[in-house]
């Protein structure tokens, strides 16, 4: 590490350049997260001007090495200002999408035990009581005749939307 020092004569450790390096890469892959957020996301995490523009310049884009030294100017961008609030929105919105994948694979899994396996609304009703017990059995019952006279799965989707339903209900 090279010492630097400050007004006081005293050593002050300069970042080295790895470690430089390794920060403007960082901001670079939060510009990239940004250029993925929609219009209102966008607006939600309060950003300066020049730095949307930068970002809708990026969409407009095709080249790759166009987009690699728009992605290297808003990284630029990024180092003037606050970073925190930025990075504990998008964890906080990135959470969320992962328990949304989560609640979708829970509930296409009960979907296939229920259809596939008759003790299994049972196991459902235990773990998720508040669930209308009758409305699944008649979607049970509709997908399975949709299955065997090749109807589109009207009630096999129904049938997910209703355990998606208790599911959330029982996570509240």
């Amino acid at each position: 590490m090279q010492d630097t020092f400050d007004k006081t004569g005293n050593g002050v450790e300069k970042p080295s350049k790895t470690q430089r390096k390794q920060t403007m890469h960082a901001l670079q892959k939060i510009g990239e997260q940004l250029t993925t957020l929609s219009d209102k996301q966008l607006d939600d995490l309060n950003l300066p001007d020049n730095l949307l523009e930068a970002i809708y310049h990026i969409r407009q884009i095709g080249k790759f090495g166009a987009r690699q030294r728009q992605l290297q100017y808003i990284g630029k961008l990024i180092r003037q200002i606050d970073i925190f609030p930025i990075q504990d929105k998008l964890n906080a919105w990135q959470q969320k999408s992962l328990h949304q994948t989560a609640l979708v694979h829970l509930t296409e899994h009960w979907r296939e035990r229920i259809l596939s396996d008759a003790n299994a609304l049972t196991e459902f009703v235990k773990q998720f009581p508040a669930t209308e017990i009758q409305q699944i059995r008649l979607l049970v019952r509709k997908a399975h005749k949709e299955k065997n006279s090749d109807k589109p799965p009207k009630s096999y989707r129904l049938l997910f939307h209703a355990l998606q339903t208790a599911i959330k209900n029982a996570q509240n």
